[in-house]
């Protein structure tokens, strides 16, 4: 088959794809990739009609002029293959491995005989298990593994070996490039390609096609299969050059070039024109110029041959050039690699410069900070007396203020004894004054005027010793005492008053606020309060908190003034005759016995004592709760703060 005829290739513009390479310019080096479609393993059946499948395998026995006249005289009919095969499988695969070596071209070049009938009698009642079983058995033994290898002619080894593809009928082998392996292999225009295969049954790989390619009888197929919808022959090898893909068969159509195509059309018409030819001055400019090719060929070939020549005759020269060369080369980056070595060196001992300076100066401030360590060792321990002492001093400080709120304390309860009403829980009296919880019904308005009046001063006095500024500021002013409230947005009167008026939410609202500041001084001493309305029973039990301690209580100081002093021995000239005067005075000029002494001064103890516990018991009673040393102890820390 010529190379310049080509397969039809159509495209979606309908206009007819032709190959760039000439026939004789293909070379091994164009090759890509080489592809294999429709992989069979089964012999093409060529029996006639008429035979069995055994006159194949005795071919020549048929031609003996006994066998010839046996069955001239007896013609006997034979069993067809619609339901059973005399050929088992694996007599078909030796008879196929004995002629494994025919070629492509032998293949392609047989006419298909007529198809025997299908064996369709199994499949008729067969279950949908046997017919899947059938199918999967069909594929299996279609399918094999493959691989190809390519030889040129001249070299011993093969020039490409492909990978294994596993298990395809249709395997697409990797692209290559062959332009490596030298002029003797890319400029080839003939190779022989072998197939090698292996199915399940098979042990080992056999060659399967042996093939001789001629590039230049290759035939041209198209740029891609997309558009080529023609059936390929069984085993059919596509060569995947750089203009397109071409193959090997004769039982496709063809179509002619368009220069044979004009020829046969002049043909038909008759017509014969005459053709130009060159003219003799044209001829003799060409010979002309062919003798100068020729002359400049021999000038290159002469000039090769000198050239050739003084290289080889200064082998030895140029040798030496090039190891010359070489070691300036290696001198060079012996150099470079030097001078590299000495940066970094002029760097690392300029880092260890650094380092030095930054230990020294290290050095130096430990040495200073030692010296002031020890220096001031001696200013640490004063330092630590001191503080130790200061402490000291600090605690008795705050042991003798909360003596002295204590002692404040007695005196305030001294002065406005809240005592508890009989037969009537939580309801007391101020200076005997009865003030009821936050219920004024049917009471009388001077009574309560005058108590609020007393507990307003009560409460005021106690704000003042503890430190603890009030909320909502009170003014103590006997029965017509008022309180503040700085607090609240949006009133129109910020006084209220602590007597009864007309207005009566007035007055329910400023005894709110003194309750309110009752509450106040409770939580500074860190007590809970059980309800905001009992007024004495909370001022009651504050006084009862902040009264109590262990050990005497602090002698008075007399102060900066003078006559508070000599008051105590010459009171003022109207108390002079009265009982407290006269007692107070005597008491204090009289040296009573030891005895007598201790009784007359625990005296007030004793009553106080005594009012204590019966308050105690009553509020115990009542449900609040009673003082302990955890509660002390509270109330002095409370005031160590505050101090």
């Amino acid at each position: 088959m010529s190379g310049d005829r080509g397969v039809v290739a159509g495209n979606p513009q309908g206009q007819q794809e032709r190959p760039f390479f000439l026939p004789w310019n293909r070379r091994l080096r164009h090759l890509q990739g080489i592809s294999v479609r429709n992989l069979s393993m089964v012999s093409t059946s060529s029996y006639r009609r008429g035979k069995t499948s055994t006159d194949e395998d005795i071919e020549y026995t048929s031609k003996l002029p006994t066998r010839l006249f046996v069955q001239s005289e007896a013609r006997t009919l034979h069993q067809t293959r619609s339901c059973t095969d005399l050929n088992s499988p694996e007599n078909e695969y030796k008879t196929f491995m004995q002629k494994s070596s025919s070629t492509l071209h032998d293949i392609s070049a047989q006419k298909p005989g007529k198809l025997r009938r299908r064996s369709t009698l199994h499949w008729t009642g067969a279950s949908s298990e046997t017919r899947q079983r059938k199918l999967e058995d069909l594929a299996r033994e279609r399918m094999a593994d493959a691989w190809y290898s390519l030889h040129v002619a001249g070299v011993p080894e093969p020039v490409y070996v492909s990978e294994v593809i596993e298990r395809c009928t249709n395997p697409a082998f990797r692209f290559f490039d062959l332009n490596i392996n030298g002029p003797q292999v890319a400029r080839a225009n003939q190779v022989q390609l072998k197939l090698w295969v292996k199915t399940d049954k098979l042990e080992k790989y056999i060659c399967l096609l042996d093939l001789q390619i001629c590039f230049g009888a290759l035939q041209f197929i198209g740029k891609s299969l997309d558009n080529f919808h023609q059936p390929l022959p069984p085993n059919s090898i596509l060569f995947h050059f750089e203009d397109g893909i071409y193959t090997s068969f004769t039982d496709m159509s063809s179509h002619e070039q368009p220069i044979a195509s004009l020829l046969k059309r002049s043909a038909k018409t008759g017509v014969s024109r005459p053709g130009r030819t060159s003219s003799y001055d044209a001829l003799m400019q060409l010979a002309n110029l062919d003798d100068c090719i020729q002359d400049a060929l021999a000038t290159r070939a002469k000039l090769e041959e000198q050239i050739n020549s003084l290289l080889f005759c200064n082998k030895e020269g140029l040798h030496i050039l090039e190891e010359r060369r070489k070691a300036q080369e290696a001198l060079n980056a012996v150099r470079s690699a030097t001078s590299a070595e000495q940066r970094q060196f002029g760097s690392l001992n300029k880092r260890r410069d650094e380092i030095v300076a930054s230990l020294e100066m290290r050095r130096n401030a430990i040495q200073s900070g030692r010296f002031r360590q020890n220096k001031n060792k001696s200013t640490v321990r004063t330092l630590g007396t001191a503080i130790r002492d200061t402490k000291a001093k600090s605690r008795t400080t705050v042991d003798a203020a909360s003596a002295q709120v204590r002692r404040v304390c007695e005196d305030l309860e001294f002065i406005y004894p809240l005592e508890p009403i009989k037969n009537r829980a939580l309801h007391f009296s101020i200076r005997h004054l009865y003030l009821p919880n936050s219920v004024f019904d049917d009471t009388n308005r001077d009574e309560i005027a005058a108590a609020l009046g007393f507990t307003s001063t009560l409460t005021h006095r106690l704000s003042l010793y503890l430190f603890t500024p009030l909320p909502y500021p009170v003014s103590p002013n006997a029965s017509m005492s008022t309180v503040e409230d700085p607090i609240s947005i949006g009133l129109a009167q910020r006084t209220f008053p602590l007597y009864p008026t007309n207005v009566s939410y007035k007055f329910e609202y400023g005894v709110f606020l003194l309750n309110k500041d009752i509450e106040f001084l409770m939580n500074r001493n860190g007590l809970r309060i059980l309800d905001i309305r009992h007024t004495l029973p909370n001022l009651k039990y504050l006084l009862y908190v902040l009264t109590a301690g262990t050990g005497e209580l602090p002698a008075r100081k007399a102060g900066g003034i003078r006559a508070l002093g000599t008051g105590r021995l010459t009171p003022m000239l109207s108390r002079q005759g009265s009982e407290d005067s006269m007692y107070s005075s005597a008491s204090s000029n009289l040296k009573l016995p030891d005895g007598q002494a201790a009784r007359h001064g625990s005296l007030h103890q004793q009553v106080n004592g005594k009012e204590k516990a019966e308050t105690e018991t009553d509020v115990s009673a009542r449900g609040y709760p009673s003082t302990s040393a955890k509660t002390h102890a509270y109330r002095n820390s409370s005031l160590r703060e505050a101090f």
